[in-house]
């Protein structure tokens, strides 16, 4: 199984950013999707997940109103669009695959996730 991340780098507060990640190795459409982050000095924390059919998502605080998760499962392809930046969302950006069905997946915990990619860098300037 494997996850490739991709779309981070420098962008200026306020602006967007799309982040994809492209699976391989495992039937993707049948597992819940996420993506967390992680800051210098600072433990991985959850951003959203999305249900093997789309149809459900769930956000952290931090990220409600500004990111939209979402996966094509032909493509074997999960997305994180980021909307108004801020340089508090710096951070690595890892996309992960929970084998739990979404009803009993503990989505906002990274143990949960069975397989991780690699991470993308994302940084915002003020």
């Amino acid at each position: 199984v494997q996850l490739q991340a991709s779309g981070g780098g420098l962008v200026q507060a306020g602006d967007s950013l799309r982040l994809s990640c492209v699976a391989s190795g495992l039937s993707f459409s049948t597992y819940t999707a996420g993506w967390f982050r992680q800051a210098p000095g600072r433990e991985r924390e959850f951003v959203a997940a999305i249900k093997w059919s789309g149809s459900s998502t769930t956000y952290a605080d931090s990220g409600k109103g500004r990111f939209t998760i979402s996966r094509n499962n032909p493509k074997k392809t999960m997305y994180l669009q980021m909307s108004r930046v801020k340089p508090e969302d710096t951070a690595v950006y890892f996309c992960a695959i929970d084998g739990e069905i979404w009803e009993k997946a503990n989505k906002q915990q990274p143990q949960s996730y069975d397989y991780w990619g690699q991470g993308t860098l994302v940084t915002v300037s003020s």
